[in-house]
């Protein structure tokens, strides 16, 4: 006797998981569009800083503030980087005036606003992870209930009733428990690629202020 292979299509099995196939839906379009909005958010603004802290350390060691502050200024568009040490060095130049936690408070400012944009939406990633196997579930123990009801309203019941039953009201498990996955996944990449760039930022300014700050004193002992 040969076993008969039951498949179904997406749109089966969305029917057969009922009405809570709809927010899981809705759930799934919204992490598939945050996600992919962050992505090119990311992919738009270079997180490379290493680059532009090694020429912005040229400029300091010639003293050339103005020639950094003009080089970062042609960056601050698609950098995020730029827009940090232009903040940092437009309260750095030498003098009498310059204060190395100024400068420090000046660049942190900028990065806040920095990192704060590029995490935008990942607050609603790791909502919608922890909400569609919830709902998934909710949609399991609805789909249980009427499981149970068919059978207790059928004058015969069978094995056949009873997997059936389940087995619909399973559906829901399974979906929200791959939009969660899917979810997770995305905002633990995004989540590093802006701890990385945080803790790069942090170095380099760092090393800037600590060369600025020993270039003042270089300064002060010539004079």
């Amino acid at each position: 006797m040969e076993s008969e292979t039951i498949s179904f299509s997406l749109m089966e099995l969305f029917k057969m998981g009922g009405g809570f196939m709809w927010p899981l839906l809705a759930f799934s379009v919204s992490v598939i569009a945050i996600s992919l909005e962050r992505a090119i958010y990311l992919l738009y603004h270079n997180l490379r800083i290493d680059d532009i802290g090694s020429k912005v350390s040229q400029f300091v060691a010639d003293r050339d503030f103005s020639g950094a502050a003009e080089y970062l200024s042609s960056l601050t568009k698609r950098r995020m980087g730029a827009r940090i040490l232009l903040a940092l060095i437009n309260r750095s130049a030498p003098g009498p005036a310059f204060s190395e936690h100024r400068a420090e408070r000046a660049a942190e400012t900028a990065a806040m606003t920095c990192i704060n944009s590029l995490e935008n939406g990942f607050n609603f990633l790791t909502a919608l992870g922890s909400l569609s196997p919830l709902t998934g579930f909710l949609g399991t123990v609805s789909g249980m209930i009427g499981a149970f009801k068919s059978i207790a309203e059928a004058t015969e019941v069978n094995a056949q009733i009873v997997a059936n039953g389940i087995y619909e009201a399973l559906i829901t498990t399974v979906f929200g428990l791959i939009i969660a996955i899917i979810a997770m996944i995305f905002h633990s990449i995004f989540s590093h690629i802006v701890n990385k760039f945080a803790a790069n930022v942090e170095k380099t300014c760092s090393d800037l202020i600590a060369e600025i700050a020993e270039l003042r004193t270089v300064t002060e002992k010539t004079e």
